[in-house]
């Protein structure tokens, strides 16, 4: 359990007052209809593992149906093989070696501060005008909520979420029951894919036969191999039980032909040589769309079909603006596929990067077009392998290290623990699925790694890569030379008469405020969004700022 420990990083949220909100909301940011309702259930540690995507052992009618409904993506890839930087492309449509959070992992839970890296534990500064994009939209005033994982690299501000906890659900939303709620985005995290529940759920019956699995290449095919492939595939089943029983509540509460819903994994399978890694069995995941038809733009694909173009995660950021119909912000990475805003071009190129996993320092970056995926190791001397004590706890993979050491894996399956990398790496992932043969240094394919070398010299010197640096030089860089991280200004409340404004000196700070007209309102944190609010007799405010990163300003008080 305490191993488990150290993938929750549950960061609570509190629940907003709709009448409260709208009486300090400015007019443009009133509820029209257009506005959908968001779903994202999300999972974990999970390749496309669904029979829609033609997996044969396991039976997920649930999403099948979602699928046959909506639009299944075929060519989805995150942007890191593990959760937490790629939880940060997501939440801000940025790189993650492009803002600072791609060392796995910067935020150490107690009781194991500084365990695993090898700087002081740390929220990531990103840069200033970045924000969560859940922030854009309580502003445009939607009900945001977050059940329960965050796991950004950084401690979000309290503009981010209306609630994020293990209560959290649109239901909460202040006029739910009688209709008059606001729109919401919401989303479900299901755990029970998580690497983790290889061992955790080691009492469970199995779903899947041992004897049905396909093992691949790589693994030796033993009876633990197959037992623990079983385990995984056994709670992919389980969690399209769990999917099916948040459907039902939107349906139940007549909201399903009100509310987008997205399928996706936060990455590749928790099994060894597949998570962690930038192949792309750990970059590629299954991503399904259901769009009712009332919000479906000209030129959508029909329900039931199947997009074959190229999505990177650093895209669900503008796509969930793009369907709120909320303006994009300059600064994003990624580029909207779906709604009023969806990019004219389709992407060419997914990009991905590993770098430091807990202990093990490594620096990876990879991209794909599709078909040909071309990596370059800059720590060329690092083997492939990491040694990873959380991995240790699945029961394969401690007996791949026994057959290892004592000699009884073939050449495929010893791939993995080459001593060494190339500095370049070209792969066929048509005819090398597995992505073991190396063309890099295959004439016939030198129009192709010459391409692909260039699109990678093109996004680093567009995106940068913070790792380029040594993550104790680039975190001091965050801290502005300092050995601790800096605090955000104390916010300034500007009064005239009955108005108020609110001032935050440092640049790119987020402004949450309560603003209660009786003692007995609830606590509830909105977004400032430079709106002019009224304090009336009896009033009491209370002000918050935080750049992300930084640490939160003190707490302003006034009481009218």
């Amino acid at each position: 359990m305490k191993k488990l420990a150290i993938l929750l990083l549950v960061f609570g949220g509190i629940a907003m007052s709709f009448m409260q909100h709208q009486l300090n909301q400015p007019q443009s940011a009133q509820v029209t209809p257009a506005q959908p309702n968001i779903l994202w259930i999300t999972c974990e540690d999970m390749s496309p593992h669904l029979a829609c995507y033609g997996d044969k052992e396991v039976k997920t009618p649930n999403l099948d149906q979602l699928a046959a409904e909506g639009i299944r993506f075929t060519h989805a890839y995150t942007t890191a093989g593990v959760c937490a930087p790629s939880r940060s492309a997501i939440i801000t449509g940025m790189y993650q070696n492009s803002i600072g959070t791609q060392h796995m992992r910067t935020l150490q839970p107690a009781p194991y501060p500084h365990k695993f890296s090898p700087v002081k534990t740390y929220s990531a500064v990103i840069p200033q005008d970045v924000h969560c994009f859940p922030e854009y939209l309580r502003k445009a005033g939607y009900y945001t909520t977050n059940n329960e994982k965050q796991d950004y690299q950084f401690l979000p501000p309290v503009t981010v979420w209306d609630e994020s906890s293990k209560k959290a659900h649109w239901q909460n939303r202040p006029g739910h029951s009688d209709g008059t709620g606001k729109p919401f985005f919401s989303v479900f995290n299901l755990m029970i894919t998580h690497e983790s529940q290889i061992w955790m759920r080691e009492n469970e019956s199995l779903l899947v036969r041992p004897e049905d699995v396909i093992v691949p290449a790589y693994y030796p095919d033993t009876k633990t191999v197959r037992h623990d492939i079983a385990r995984h595939l056994s709670n992919v089943m389980r969690m399209d039980s769990i999917t099916g029983t948040i459907i039902k509540q939107l349906k139940d509460d007549g909201l399903y032909d009100n509310t987008i819903i997205f399928f996706y994994s936060d990455h590749g399978d928790g099994l060894p040589f597949v998570k962690r890694e930038v192949f792309d069995r750990g970059l590629r995941v299954p991503l399904i769309v259901r769009i009712p038809e009332k919000f479906r733009v000209k030129g959508s694909k029909p329900k039931g079909s199947t997009d074959d173009q190229l999505i990177s995660f650093v895209d669900l950021a503008p796509t969930v603006l793009s369907l709120a119909n909320i303006p994009l912000p300059d600064y994003l990475q990624g580029q909207a596929f779906l709604g009023e805003k969806k990019a004219a071009t389709p992407r060419k190129y997914i990009f991905a990067g590993r770098d430091r996993m807990d202990m093990p320092v490594d620096r990876v970056r990879t991209l794909g077009d599709g078909r040909y995926k071309y990596y370059r190791n800059f720590m060329p001397e690092k083997p492939y392998y990491q040694d990873i004590e959380f991995r240790l706890s699945i029961p394969m993979m401690r007996e791949i290290l026994q057959l290892r050491d004592a000699g009884k894996l073939n050449a495929t399956q010893m791939m993995w623990f080459r001593k060494t990398k190339p500095a370049e790496e070209l792969y066929d992932t048509q005819t090398d699925p597995n992505e073991f043969i190396n063309l890099a240094d295959n004439p016939d394919y030198k129009a192709k790694l010459v391409e692909l070398r260039g699109q990678m010299d093109a996004w680093l010197k567009k995106v940068g890569d913070k790792a380029a640096i040594p993550e104790a030089d680039m975190l001091k860089q965050m801290w502005n030379g300092g050995s601790e991280p800096p605090q955000t200004a104390e916010p300034k409340v500007v009064k005239s008469g009955n108005s108020i404004s609110i001032r935050c000196a440092t640049p790119g700070a987020s402004i949450g405020y309560i603003l209660k007209h009786g003692p007995n309102q609830a606590d509830s944190w909105h977004v400032y969004g430079g709106e002019k609010l009224m304090l009336q007799s009896g009033d009491s405010l209370r002000v918050v700022a935080q750049r992300i990163g930084y640490l939160p300003s003190k707490e302003v008080k006034l009481k009218e």
